[in-house]
């Protein structure tokens, strides 16, 4: 729970943002190029920190790096409440950016490593579940906020500061991996203490069993990209790839545009945005729950026809023109169920399972920064191409994409639940 506070303030930094925003160009002045940077900085922040995420991790311990996670947080919300000048508010939002990057790479590291194999889908996917909590507490604060007057975007970054404080101390209180105590300080003893706490009956054999996995580690700089580690590479990459090509986050941002784009007014959009948070929020919850029970693959299943059947009806209500009512908002919240009930419980937790214990860091490193860069870009042009080719083009691509998803879950994913993280590894090296 303690670890999975970073999952909350992630997705209150990411989304906060976008109930300043029109207060903050005004407040500035800022041209359309400015407004972009100053909503994209913490974006470029976050994949500079998913690819910065191994080497902290790795080096300092999953700990120590959470104490900068937590830091960069309450400084960034600080720094962007008080910034009297654009470029300090800049260079705060950069730093929250960089928070929520690592935080993507060590958070779920540390959750998969500490927790018991039979209910590590579950709590990792903790993770996933307080980023849609931090969502959805961010819009609540932003619209209860608002109501204050004209430096109330000041206070909507502000608030952050108290859980970010709040998770700056709780961490004090936790352990340091058992994993990384053993495969990179060779401390089994401490090691053995904690894996006592985490997992009284196995400690012993699960000792055993990391022991074990350094014997085989061919030296601590190993290349991820040698070829034992192919297979792992090959599904973070396009897992990571698919996650962003469904067009998740077109919709988290451009929410209300796509309301207006179906004819909708202004206020009846915002209204619909509150609703897909929620369903966000319902969906994913339901899903953590059932993760350890029917497995990664089965909840990627259903959800793939899901995803393609729902972003199949969207592109056909823009084709046929029959914009007026809610059957766009109905098929969005649809596409928002199935995603949060597939993708958005199991990223994290996969991609934390399917590596080695020498490279897992490197490993979550390279999944997530996939997903912060197809993020961004997704992000960047889809108001280029949503307006240059319309819906319908533009979901029917984001459809075909869920297609070839469909295709590579039931021919090439494995299935993770209920196994050791020293088991999963050696399935994927003899693979």
């Amino acid at each position: 729970m303690v670890v999975a506070l970073g999952g909350f303030l992630f997705g209150f930094d990411t989304a906060v943002i976008s109930g300043a925003e029109k207060s903050i160009q005004q407040f500035w002045h800022l041209s359309v190029v400015e407004h972009g940077l100053t909503i994209s900085i913490a974006l470029i922040g976050t994949v500079i920190g998913s690819l910065l995420g191994a080497r902290p991790s790795d080096r300092f311990g999953r700990k120590n790096t959470l104490y900068f996670v937590a830091a960069a947080y309450l400084l960034s919300s600080i720094g962007t409440a008080f910034a009297d000048n654009w470029y300090i508010f800049l260079a705060f939002r950069l730093l929250g950016g960089l928070g929520v990057g690592v935080s993507s790479v060590t958070a779920p590291i540390y959750i998969s490593e500490v927790s018991p194999a039979d209910s590590r889908g579950r709590l990792v996917g903790l993770f996933q579940f307080n980023v849609v909590l931090g969502i959805l507490v961010s819009y609540l604060s932003n619209y209860l906020i608002s109501q204050g007057g004209e430096a109330s975007w000041r206070w909507m970054l502000g608030v952050q500061a108290f859980p970010s404080l709040l998770f700056l101390v709780l961490i004090y209180f936790i352990p340091e991996s058992p994993r990384w105590l053993i495969l990179k300080k060779g401390q089994t003893a401490k090691a053995l203490e904690i894996l006592r706490i985490i997992n009284p009956l196995n400690c012993d054999t699960e000792l055993a069993a990391i022991s074990g996995s350094k014997l085989t580690d061919q030296g601590k700089n190993e290349s991820l990209f040698s070829g034992q580690y192919k297979t792992p590479v090959v599904l973070a990459i396009l897992f990571a790839f698919f996650n962003q090509v469904s067009g998740i986050n077109a919709i988290i941002y451009y929410a209300p545009r796509i309301f207006e784009m179906a004819g909708l007014g202004a206020h009846s959009s915002l209204l619909s945005t509150v609703g897909l948070g929620a369903i966000n929020f319902i969906f994913t919850l339901l899903a953590i729950n059932i993760i350890d029970k029917v497995g990664r693959r089965i909840l990627m299943l259903i959800g793939s026809v899901g995803l393609i059947v729902s972003l199949f009806l969207v592109a056909y209500t823009f084709f046929s023109g029959q914009l007026n009512g809610f059957a766009i908002p109905a098929y969005m919240m649809l596409f928002i169920a199935f995603f949060a009930f597939s993708q958005g419980a199991v990223i994290w937790v996969f991609i934390s399972e399917i590596f080695p214990n020498q490279v897992r860091a490197k490993g979550q490193t390279l999944g997530s920064s996939t997903h912060w860069i197809m993020a961004a870009l997704i992000a960047f042009s889809f108001p280029y191409f949503a307006e240059k080719l319309g819906g319908t083009v533009t979901f029917s691509f984001f459809g075909t994409m869920m297609i070839c998803q469909l295709i590579f879950v039931w021919k090439f994913m494995p299935e993770t639940k209920g196994r050791s993280l020293e088991q999963i590894e050696t399935n994927m090296v003899m693979h």
